[in-house]
């Protein structure tokens, strides 16, 4: 089983994300799970989703204490939230930033400007750009699930097409 945990923002979209990404992995074949974990947060507050994806229906519904990989939509989360808490050896993490950032050495990191793609995009809500359709191509990039299923995905939750644009211009963009 493959676990991720996202970071994000309220308003930025992590929840969405998260919902997504299942929903690709699922029309890949494979079995998918998305759960967000907030309470009465607002916009702008750190916020928490997971996903689990396998080749095997996935039969857990909670937090992911040990993920594969940390998806950092707001590198301001770091601030205040310890995001490699419990990051397996090895793993995983993609940030959404234009700067180099560095990380320990037994992590694989990936980067994309997410929030300058939405911006060029105008996919802005209440002034927040939002980064869940750049993510989505960003994680088809890197394997996560194919880049049509992403578009899929996307165009189910989305009929604004400025969002597959942006999630065409992640799949491009990832370092």
């Amino acid at each position: 089983m493959y676990e991720i945990r996202i970071h994000s923002r309220g308003g930025q979209g992590g929840v969405t994300a998260a919902r997504m990404m299942a929903a690709a992995a699922v029309k890949d074949g494979k079995f998918a799970t998305a759960c967000p974990f907030y309470g009465a947060e607002r916009r702008g507050a750190p916020i928490v989703s997971f996903v689990r994806i396998d080749n095997a229906p996935v039969r857990i519904y909670s937090q992911i204490r040990k993920p594969d990989m940390i998806i950092i939509l707001d590198p301001t989360v770091m601030d205040t939230v310890n995001v490699l808490d419990g990051l397996k050896e090895g793993g995983s993490i993609f940030i959404n930033t234009h700067e180099d950032v560095q990380f320990p050495k037994q992590f694989t990191v990936h980067k994309a400007d997410l929030t300058g793609i939405a911006l060029r995009e105008n996919l802005v809500v209440a002034g927040s750009p939002i980064l869940n359709t750049p993510v989505i191509g960003a994680l088809a990039k890197l394997g996560l699930f194919t880049p049509d299923s992403g578009t899929k995905a996307i165009t189910e939750t989305f009929a604004d097409p400025r969002n597959v644009a942006a999630a065409k211009e992640a799949y491009k963009e990832v370092k």
